[in-house]
C-alpha cells in the first residue's frame, strides 16, 4: 500500500500499474495519497537517522517509532511494517488458522488490492458482506458468523476498513464501532483493522485514535499516505501479538535491516501529519462541491467526510477515456469502477491546485 509506481496507485486505480513509463508532469497528482514526497526535514532526519540492524532488534530509531506508535494507540506494542498489506495480512496469519473465514465488506482493501493474499497466505476465505457507504454493523454481520461446523468454513476474524477507500473515505462512527466490538467479544472473535487512514477518520469524527480503535484486537495504520512517510506502516496490538508478528514479518520478507532511515521519516509523519488533515479535507469537499454540480456527474456529497472523492460519469462515461483527457492536461487521477472517477487530496496538492484541477475536470466533461 505505500507503492509509489508512476501512472498508478494500487489502493486507486482500476489501470496497469505499467500505464506510464515516466512519472508526468502534474498541476495536480490526484491519484493516491501515496505520491506525497518526504519533506526536506524528513529527509534530513533520514541522513542523520541513528541506526541498528532491525532483525536483531538493534535500530533505535525503529525501536522509538515503534514504542511511540504503541503509546498513540494506547497498546503494549507495535511493528513496524513495509506496507499496509502487510500490516493486514500479518493480522489475518496471527488470528486465523488455515481453513477459516474472514468476514469483511465487499470492497474492503484486502478483498479487492491485496493479491488474494488471504488464501494463498493465510488459507482463509472472505466473506464479503455489503456495506452502506463503507459502514457495516453488527446486526448485519452477525447472521454471517459460523461457529464450529461440519459443512461450513468457520468464522475467524471480522477485518473492519476505516476510512473506507472503496466507499470514498467513508468514516465508521464510534457507536457502530462499539456494537460490533461487544458482540465479537460474546462470540470469541479477534476484530482487526484496515486503518490506513485511521487520522483521517479521527479528525473527521473528532476522537482520537486511541479512543477510536480502543475494541480492536490489532490495528494496522500507514504512515506513507495523508501523513506523508516515503515508505511504511505499523501494526499495533499485545506484546504477545507483536511478537508473533514479528516472526510473520520476517516470513514475508519484511525483516528489513537499517530501517531506521525510514523510521525517522515516520517519526515526522506521526507527530505532524495528523495536524493538517483537515486541510486535505476541505480540498476534497471543495473538488465534490464543484463537480456534484455538473450534469455528467453523479456525487453524493455526504460521501465526502474526508480526502477522497469518487465520482460516477452519468450514462455509462468512460471513465479511463476521462482519466486520459485529464491526465494530457495536468490533472492525474485513478478509476474506482468503469464508470468512476476516484481524486485523493494530500498534502502535496494545495487549495489552489485542486481549483486549478477542478476547472480542468469541468472543461473535460464538456469536450
Amino acid at each position: 500500500m505505500s507503492a509509489k509506481i508512476a501512472g498508478f496507485a494500487e489502493d486507486a486505480a482500476e489501470t496497469s500499474p505499467r500505464a506510464a513509463t515516466a512519472t508526468p508532469v502534474a498541476i495536480a497528482d490526484l491519484r493516491s495519497d501515496t505520491v506525497t514526497k518526504p519533506s526536506a526535514k524528513m529527509r534530513a532526519a533520514m541522513a542523520a537517522a541513528d541506526v541498528g540492524d532491525d532483525v536483531y532488534g538493534e535500530d533505535p530509531t525503529i525501536n522509538r517509532l515503534e514504542a511511540r506508535a504503541a503509546e498513540t494507540f494506547g497498546r503494549e506494542a507495535a511493528l513496524f511494517v513495509p506496507s499496509g498489506t502487510m500490516g493486514n495480512q500479518t493480522a489475518i496469519r496471527l488470528h486465523t488458522q488455515h481453513g477459516q473465514e474472514v468476514i469483511c465488506t465487499e470492497r474492503a482493501h484486502i478483498a479487492e488490492w491485496e493479491m488474494a493474499m488471504a488464501s494463498a497466505f493465510s488459507g482463509c476465505q472472505l466473506r464479503t458482506l455489503p456495506a452502506n457507504r463503507g459502514v457495516i454493523t453488527w446486526g448485519e454481520i452477525e447472521p454471517h458468523i459460523t461457529g464450529v461446523h461440519y459443512h461450513r468454513a468457520q468464522t475467524g476474524l471480522i477485518a473492519l476498513e476505516n476510512t473506507h477507500n472503496m466507499a470514498g473515505g467513508a468514516v465508521v462512527p464510534l457507536p457502530v464501532l462499539e456494537e460490533i466490538w461487544a458482540g465479537a467479544a460474546e462470540r470469541g472473535l479477534p476484530v482487526h483493522l484496515d486503518g490506513a487512514r485511521i487520522f483521517n477518520a479521527a479528525v473527521a469524527l473528532g476522537v482520537g485514535v486511541r479512543e477510536l480503535t480502543r475494541g480492536f484486537t490489532t490495528v494496522m495504520f500507514c504512515l506513507s499516505k495523508g501523513l506523508g512517510a516515503p515508505v511504511g506502516s505499523l501494526l499495533v496490538g499485545s506484546r504477545e501479538l507483536m511478537d508473533r508478528a514479528r516472526i510473520i514479518r520476517k516470513g514475508l520478507g519484511g525483516g528489513m535491516r537499517q530501517a531506521g532511515i525510514l523510521a525517522a521519516a515516520g517519526l515526522i509523519a506521526l507527530e505532524e501529519g495528523p495536524q493538517r488533515l483537515h486541510e486535505d479535507h476541505a480540498n476534497a469537499r471543495l473538488l465534490a462541491e464543484r463537480l456534484a454540480r455538473l450534469p455528467q456527474v453523479e456525487l453524493d456529497l455526504e460521501s465526502v467526510r474526508t480526502n477522497i472523492v469518487i465520482f460516477r460519469l452519468r450514462g455509462q462515461g468512460d471513465a479511463t477515456a476521462l482519466m486520459g483527457r485529464l491526465r494530457q492536461h495536468g490533472v492525474l487521477c485513478g478509476t474506482s469502477g468503469r464508470n468512476s472517477i476516484r481524486f485523493v487530496t494530500h498534502l502535496d496538492v494545495d487549495r489552489a491546485a485542486c481549483e486549478e484541477a477542478a476547472r480542468i475536470t469541468e472543461e473535460a466533461l464538456a469536450e
